[in-house]
């Protein structure tokens, strides 16, 4: 949001930008929006549950569910951020219903199988890719300059989107499915201790794959090399499901040894509001409507920036969780999920005698 679409493809002029990026391209991209993608496929075994537990209708709720995902996503991709990834999100998960029955050894074979899919997908996406890409200037502008940007540039973005990420995004909501089927999150479950004991590989290969990504992005490949360079930026299929396994077994790690403050445990529990403040925040910073940052601020300040919006964002929406329960995004996709369950309860109540 705070630079040109060129920026992400060519490298910057600045040596320390250019470590700045090579930093994030290397340890952060494609890594943790697989984490993401893995709890939204462990909620929804959890959601199964609670709907098994009333004695409700699971796919009517969850249908609802998926449906205000997707208007969320298309508001939130032409008013805030055209990078949205709720409506893929919404995607996925109607294509996620009918493996929610299988056993989780199937499911992960489900999750191993898409790591092909992924890299036939990065090498589509490489190809189709022109050999200049522009866009994103009119952010700069005033907010409606900006919407209509997002507008005008969003099916291109949205494309993008479901060939870097689509495929590994839907392994991560399988692999998620098969945790919460085998209690992942418990210190001595099975696939916990066999991922552990891959740790080792998951580094010694994983680690490299996402350095040649990134010094593919960087030009340190150069760009006249086709098919290294190719092979560069298909790495990240490879190497960042595996870079996010490590994360996620630190994480879980880091969890049971650390207590975090609780404002940002209600802002981890209610993301979506997080998600979405986030980029609020990031226009309000870069767009011509507010401190018009948009261009000035090269990749290595960036980083900071990043940091200082999500932790604005997730103090924001602990607070307010704290205060009201939810976020507020979590409370109206609540309200809409459980319209039906609300009114026909509404109903019987009036007809009580």
């Amino acid at each position: 949001m705070g630079l040109p679409i060129e920026a992400s493809f060519v490298p910057a002029e600045h040596p320390i930008d250019r470590m700045g990026a090579f930093f994030v391209e290397a340890f952060f991209q494609a890594k943790f929006f697989l984490l993401f993608s893995f709890l939204f496929g462990w909620g929804l075994h959890q959601q199964a549950l609670s709907a098994a537990q009333a004695s409700a209708a699971f796919g009517w709720r969850y249908g609802r569910r998926l449906l205000g995902l997707a208007v969320l996503g298309g508001l939130h991709a032409v008013l805030v951020f055209n990078g949205d990834i709720l409506l893929l999100y919404a995607v996925l998960g109607l294509l996620v219903w009918p493996l929610r029955h299988l056993e989780a050894g199937t499911l992960m074979r489900v999750a191993q199988a898409m790591v092909p899919v992924g890299l036939l997908s990065l090498t589509v996406l490489a190809l189709l890719l022109p050999d200049e890409i522009v866009g994103g200037a009119g952010l700069s502008g005033s907010y409606l300059e900006a919407t209509r940007t997002r507008w005008a540039e969003w099916p291109a973005t949205f494309g993008f989107l479901l060939l870097f990420q689509g495929p590994l995004a839907f392994g991560a909501f399988a692999a998620g499915l098969a945790a919460a089927k085998t209690g992942f999150f418990h210190r001595a479950s099975i696939g916990r201790q066999r991922l552990g004991r891959w740790l080792p590989w998951l580094l010694v290969v994983g680690i490299p794959l996402n350095l040649y990504y990134a010094a593919t992005m960087a030009w340190i490949v150069p760009p006249e090399h086709e098919w290294f360079a190719l092979a560069g930026f298909a790495a990240i299929g490879i190497g960042g499901p595996m870079l996010s396994a490590v994360y996620l077994l630190m994480l879980v790690a880091w969890a049971e040894r650390f207590a975090l403050p609780r404002v940002l445990l209600l802002a981890g529990r209610n993301s979506l509001s997080t998600y979405v403040l986030q980029g609020v925040l990031a226009g309000l910073l870069f767009g011509g409507y507010g401190l018009g940052l948009f261009g000035r601020v090269g990749q290595a300040g960036m980083i900071p920036l990043g940091i200082a919006v999500a932790l604005a964002a997730m103090t924001v929406v602990g607070v307010i969780a704290q205060r009201s329960g939810r976020g507020p995004l979590e409370a109206l996709l609540r309200s809409f999920t459980y319209a039906e369950r609300a009114k026909r309860l509404g109903n019987e109540g009036r007809a009580l005698p």
